[in-house]
């Protein structure tokens, strides 16, 4: 049964706030993006409740919300097909740090917050980026909220068949791509998934900050890949420009970051309803945010870590870092490691 009760009429009208995190959820997993998802949720409420109440002829406000947002975000997404495709460098969702997966359709119990969890992890948005834009509402129209075809296919614009067909190719796409990310051939609870995802990031974060790269090392898998996306907003050097697969090479790549001196922490997080983690700036060079990372874990390892530092992507978290500070940092410390080895 989908999240929205079998599209079942409510007896008592829900409050504006939450029909309004109902089309954020909607939004976000069509864009990947907080500001868009934002945009899309104001407009969509105005449509929805133009006057602060839902009217009275609306039987179902959540199926409704979900509708229009759709809608929205659909356009705004086929609009923005070019600019993603000339986006500098590896393209990453916007993340949601902490307890923000609540901007959801607020499930009231663990499997079905578990559910949600899933739905906007940055490895499910990274999947559904392969898409077409229609592709893409019609999987996310049927198969994560449960909305028959024919209703799929009145908000894409298209025939009832069509619809069906596009689900199906996102279906088969999503299915191929998801099967690497398979926890062996019995998936672990969402709970326990978590908690040993959770356990990794711990012992990630303090083999980084001890320098133990067999320590390291035992917690990568052997094709792990390391994505990082800057936007070309970051200075050189603290960002990847294109993926980084292996585990000797990823291990290597993060020890030698932090080897440089740094003024930074790593402290574990949730990331897209998952354990990953975020990085801070010292105070020495005025603090703030640096980057989240996202980390996805299969068969007992990290398989993937996907950081954002691009700075337009982090600025509805937290205050940001000085990234040129944290640049000239580094090179001061590089410069006095030069002149005690000379």
């Amino acid at each position: 049964m989908s999240r929205l009760a079998g599209h079942r009429a409510r007896t008592t009208q829900p409050r504006v706030e939450d029909l309004r995190r109902v089309a954020f959820s909607a939004a976000y997993r069509m864009l990947g993006s907080v500001a868009e998802a934002e945009d899309v949720a104001q407009e969509a409420m105005l449509r929805v409740a133009p006057r602060g109440v839902v009217p009275d002829d609306v039987a179902n406000p959540e199926a409704y919300t979900t509708t229009v947002a759709t809608r929205i975000a659909l356009d705004v997404l086929r609009s923005a097909r070019v600019r993603r495709e000339s986006y500098v460098g590896q393209w990453l969702p916007e993340p949601l740090v902490g307890d923000a997966v609540a901007h959801g359709s607020a499930p009231t119990d663990a499997a079905a917050h578990a559910e949600l969890a899933d739905d906007l992890s940055t490895a499910f948005l990274v999947l559904l980026e392969t898409l077409t834009p229609s592709e893409r509402a019609a999987f996310l129209l049927h198969d994560v909220l449960g909305y028959p075809h024919r209703h799929s296919a009145r908000v894409i614009g298209t025939t009832e068949l069509a619809a069906r067909q596009l689900a199906s190719r996102a279906r088969r796409r999503v299915a191929a791509r998801r099967e690497a990310m398979v926890d062996g051939a019995r998936t672990p609870s969402p709970a326990r998934s978590d908690a040993h995802a959770a356990e990794l990031v711990d012992r990630f974060i303090a083999a980084i900050e001890q320098g133990e790269i067999e320590s390291l090392l035992e917690l990568l898998a052997d094709d792990v890949q390391l994505v990082g996306d800057s936007g070309g907003n970051a200075p050189p050097g603290m960002s990847v420009s294109k993926p980084v697969t292996g585990r000797d090479a990823v291990a290597r790549l993060l020890l030698g970051f932090a080897r440089r001196g740094a003024p930074a922490a790593l402290r574990p997080a949730l990331v897209n309803g998952r354990p990953g983690m975020v990085v801070y700036a010292d105070e020495s060079v005025g603090g703030g945010l640096i980057g989240t990372y996202a980390v996805d874990v299969a068969s007992g390892r990290i398989t993937h870590v996907r950081g954002v530092i691009n700075p337009d992507k982090l600025r509805h978290l937290a205050p940001l870092a000085d990234l040129d500070a944290v640049a000239l940092a580094l090179r001061d410390a590089a410069e006095r490691r030069r002149s005690a080895g000379a």
